[in-house]
This record gives C-alpha cells, sequence and structure tokens, in this order.
C-alpha cells in the first residue's frame, strides 16, 4: 500500500493466528466460576439504567478470565480487583462515553487506532507532540475512550492491545506530566488489568529520559516487563499494517473528521455513547483470522438485558436488544456474548 488514504484499518491482515490463546486448567476453571459468581453478588439492582451496561461487561468473555490471570489465581485478590473496577466502571461509566464529549481531543491525532500486530491486537498509536489541549479530566476520558474502542475492534480470542508511543516531535510543554501520568497507568494497570499485550517507545529525546525515571515507581513489573525502547517493529507487526511513519507500508493520512467517522462507526457508538446496531464485524472484518480454540471462534450472543433474564430476540442472523441509556432513553445495544454460555478457552493446559 504505497498512497496515501484516509482509511483507517479496523481489520487485521487474512490469516492472521490469534496469540496468546490462553488454557485453563480445572482449578483455574473453578476460580474463575467462583469470582463470576462473587461478582454477581455485586452487581447493581437491575432496576438501575446502569446495569445492563455492568452486566454487559461482566458477560464478556475475557473479563473474568483477565482478573483471575492478573491476581495470579488468588480468588481473594481477584475479588478485591474486580470490585475495584465495577465501582470505578459505575462512577466514569468508560462504555457510555459520548462520542462529542471527547472529541475535541482527537482533533490532531495524538491518540489514534490504526491497525492491527501479528497476533491481532489493535494498535493505539500515542503522540505526545501532537498535544492540542489543556491538562483536564477531558483528557483521560478520551484515553478511557480510545481504550474501549480498541476492546471492541479486537478480533474473537483477543484480549489486549499494542500502544505504540511517539515521542518524535515532544517538548516539555507538549509531554503529560508525571501526575497525569500516574493516572493513566492507575486506571490501565487496575481497570484494565491484562489488556496491555505490548508497550512500545520510540523517538524518545534524552531530554525526555527522567520522564520514565518518574514514572518507574510506579509501574507494576508486569507492565515494566511489557516495554520496549526502539524495538524492530518489522517483527511485531506486518508492513502493511505499519503506519509509513515507523517504516511500514501503511501510508496513513491522518484527516480528523474522516478518522473519527470511521471508528465510530466500525464500533456502532451511538451520540449519547451507547450502541446503535450490532456490528457484524466477522465477515467484514474477520475473515482468515484464526485463534487456536473453538470457543474463541465461534461465538454465542445475547443483550445484556437478555442475559438476565435468559432469553434472546433474532433478528436474521443477528441479535439486537433495547438497552436503556442513562438518561432512561432507549438505544439499541450491541449483542454480547454471555459468559454462562460462552466460555473463555478452557482447554487443560498440558
Amino acid at each position: 500500500m504505497s498512497q496515501k488514504t484516509h482509511e483507517v484499518l479496523t481489520s487485521p491482515v487474512p490469516g492472521t493466528k490469534i496469540a496468546p490463546v490462553h488454557e485453563y486448567t480445572d482449578e483455574q476453571k473453578a476460580k474463575m466460576k467462583a469470582l463470576r459468581e462473587y461478582a454477581d453478588t455485586l452487581l447493581l439492582p437491575p432496576t438501575d439504567p446502569y446495569y445492563p451496561w455492568e452486566l454487559r461487561w461482566l458477560n464478556k468473555p475475557d473479563t473474568i478470565a483477565r482478573y483471575s490471570r492478573a491476581s495470579k489465581w488468588n480468588l481473594a485478590n481477584a475479588q478485591q480487583r474486580i470490585k475495584a473496577t465495577m465501582e470505578w466502571r459505575r462512577e466514569f461509566k468508560p462504555d457510555l462515553i459520548p462520542p462529542d464529549e471527547v472529541r475535541i481531543e482527537s482533533e490532531t491525532g495524538k491518540i489514534i487506532i490504526n491497525g492491527f500486530d501479528k497476533d491481532g491486537r489493535p494498535i493505539i498509536y500515542m503522540r505526545p507532540g501532537r498535544e492540542n489541549t489543556e491538562t483536564s479530566p477531558r483528557q483521560l476520558r478520551h484515553l478511557v475512550w480510545c481504550l474501549e474502542r480498541a476492546k471492541d475492534l479486537m478480533p474473537p480470542g483477543q484480549e489486549s492491545v499494542v500502544i505504540i508511543v511517539d515521542y518524535k516531535c515532544t517538548t516539555l510543554r507538549t509531554n503529560p506530566s508525571i501526575s497525569v501520568a500516574r493516572k493513566v497507568l492507575q486506571i490501565l494497570q487496575q481497570h484494565y488489568v491484562e489488556t496491555l499485550g505490548r508497550a512500545i517507545v520510540v523517538n524518545l529525546p534524552v531530554l525526555l529520559s527522567f520522564f520514565y525515571k518518574g514514572i518507574a515507581p510506579f509501574l507494576d513489573p508486569v507492565t515494566r516487563d511489557k516495554m520496549r525502547f526502539n524495538p524492530n517493529l518489522f517483527e511485531l507487526i506486518p508492513k502493511e499494517q505499519l503506519d509509513a511513519d515507523f517504516g511500514g507500508d501503511f501510508h496513513y493520512e491522518f484527516e480528523p473528521n474522516s478518522y473519527w467517522d470511521q471508528i465510530v462507526k466500525a464500533c456502532g457508538i451511538a451520540p449519547d455513547g451507547t450502541r446503535v446496531e450490532q456490528v457484524e464485524r466477522e465477515p467484514k472484518n474477520l475473515a482468515g483470522t484464526t485463534a487456536d480454540s473453538e470457543s474463541s471462534s465461534s461465538e454465542v450472543t445475547s443483550s445484556p438485558e437478555s442475559s438476565a433474564a435468559s432469553s434472546q430476540t433474532a433478528l436474521g442472523e443477528e441479535k439486537l436488544a433495547h438497552v436503556p441509556s442513562i438518561s432512561g432513553k432507549t438505544a439499541h445495544a450491541t449483542s454480547t456474548p454471555n459468559i454462562e454460555e460462552q466460555q473463555p478457552p478452557v482447554a487443560a493446559s498440558s
């Protein structure tokens, strides 16, 4: 792909083998079941407007597995972690951030989602040198909005993302403060556990090396192990999916309106932050990708409300459900995997 393009890559290269695929022992499966039972006791009452969205998140096939792995299978620790995240999500409502609330933060392309690595992880590019706004809570909400959209674009079986931080043209003025970085790390490490697959830092000037020394105490060992400075990107990302700024063959030219509209449409996000339609990703975006698990390649879906009621409404080959927004209005929501019907890959490890 040599010509410049405004098209955002929202699917991996055909034939991509999704990795890693997690396998669990019977003991680990029992601990996941216990964690889910505990989380169910924490759910909001069904009359709460946020209840369908909380249940939707809990029902995702990776949620319980990620918190179990992050706690290294210590059930008490996993319970503490998931309780803290459920409380945070009720306050922050990351899955219901209206696009227009954070759109201004996207106008320079300082954070964009575009392309996938060789394992099918969505790539989030961060370019601090393109900072266009003053420090505010909205910056964090924009980052979280991007994390949620990257999760929307994950192919079945994939649970993590790649973050590439490019410090080209970054100055002391545009670089985020250590206090802001601490807040970002807190959200990523505490509420998006096991979501960071790789963190790649490129073009870091000597002048800013102090920044990483400053945040090092706040990096947990797992996050630190996933960080790489100036690696060979061709070993990690297909050339046709790697931005030409980093030597790839993908000559993407950022245009704010085109980029924003493509991401919002690909993820099916309504103006109020709810979901407007079922986005049937597999035929359009996932053809040819594979995962080494029957659980990862097949999908049983149910809506947030019908998961609780154990019923489904078929609409052709897709399933839709009306889910109330926080404002009390009715909006379409995408179908959501039910963890009781579709478990994460559970083949016993050897």
